[in-house]
């Protein structure tokens, strides 16, 4: 490794994932969080669980034995511009959370390059797609206007496939990943934003291991890819399997979702991949349905978005009704997908009647 960057991750939670590969390759990580998590995690620092081949146990590797250095700071304490690199590790809906919006703003003013770990993509990277209609999508998200001010070339986005939680029983600062795949990235629109990356990829790629975890490889890696729509790769899983999670009056796991009636959920798949070919994906960006439903064996439980739909959550991501509107774009539908996102639509209302109710009762 020749150099030491500066990376400055949004989101202590997923974000701690690809913050402990940065550590772990001799870089200087900084996360976003609240107050008293950024306390727990500058006492104690994080803690992330790998599952790992040819091992029974997983491997636990925290920040403090890195080659690296992590610290955590609330949005307020951060200036964008003393760093090389922003992660957004959010859920899109948080970004219009005050503090985070702010800090946002100082992001797109800093031109610092973006690289996105979400499901949902930032409006900004929609914009790198040609003859995409971005302003038709705005209602899609929370508040669109958190993405203005931001030059696409400066953003990119990375197909989260490594599925990871943070334990019930367990303080905030430890993660544990179930599923330990790559994050695959596509190249900045800049040469030297995406020379930064590949210096990444490869820092990872090489990066030391602690002493005691005897020799043993460390999955997830970063895989940057000069194609535009590798990330797309994302899109026909969560729609194949995260939002058929969601049923009228409950969810059920990803796993039953996908292989409950597999010739369907391969036919949705098929549908999704087909419309990111149509914004110019070719097939080798893609992933095979075949590859998706053995992963989605794993997935014992409902998606994020079905959780936190479930648990009264008032936004959500909304990949499913970007989707639907890319697709509407490209003269094209889909019965199940204007199922999905009626659903969506119907549970977000019902717990926004409910909050309603809660607060006039307080």
């Amino acid at each position: 490794m020749e150099t030491r960057y500066d990376i400055l991750i949004l989101g202590a939670s997923y974000g701690s994932l690809l913050g402990t590969k940065l550590v772990m390759a001799g870089h200087r990580v900084t996360l976003v969080c609240t107050r008293s998590t950024a306390d727990l995690i500058n006492r104690e620092g994080t803690l992330v669980r790998f599952p790992v081949k040819g091992r029974e146990s997983v491997i636990e590797i925290e920040s403090r034995q890195c080659n690296g250095k992590l610290d955590a700071r609330t949005p307020d304490e951060v200036d964008p511009a003393c760093f090389d690199l922003v992660v957004l590790g959010m859920q899109e809906p948080q970004y219009a959370a005050q503090g985070v919006r702010q800090l946002m703003a100082r992001v797109a003013e800093a031109r610092t390059p973006c690289l996105a770990i979400m499901n949902m993509p930032p409006l900004p990277y929609l914009e790198r797609i040609p003859r995409l209609p971005v302003a038709d999508f705005e209602a899609c998200y929370t508040d669109a206007t958190v993405w203005e001010g931001f030059d696409p070339a400066q953003v990119t986005l990375a197909s989260p496939d490594a599925q990871a939680f943070r334990p019930s029983d367990r303080p905030k600062n430890v993660l544990h990943v179930g599923l330990p795949t790559n994050f695959k990235a596509a190249s900045l629109g800049s040469e030297e934003g995406s020379r930064l990356l590949r210096n990444l990829e490869a820092d990872i790629e090489h990066a030391g291991l602690p002493a005691q975890n005897g020799g043993f490889e460390i999955p997830v890696k970063l895989r940057v890819h000069p194609s535009l729509f590798v990330p797309l790769a994302k899109w026909p899983m969560l729609i194949t399997g995260n939002y058929r999670c969601i049923r009228r009056d409950a969810m059920i796991s990803i796993k039953d979702a996908v292989h409950a009636d597999l010739a369907k959920s391969e036919k949705v798949y098929d549908w999704v991949a087909n419309m990111c070919q149509r914004l110019g994906a070719e097939p080798s960006d893609l992933v095979p349905f075949a590859k998706y439903a053995k992963a989605a064996e794993g997935l014992g439980k409902p998606s994020s978005a079905a959780r936190a739909l479930f648990s009264g959550a008032l936004h959500i991501e909304r990949i499913d009704k970007l989707v639907c509107s890319i697709a509407r774009a490209l003269q094209l539908d889909s019965e199940t997908l204007d199922e999905i996102v009626a659903l969506v639509d119907e549970r977000l209302e019902r717990n926004q009647l409910t909050g309603t109710e809660r607060a006039a009762a307080a």
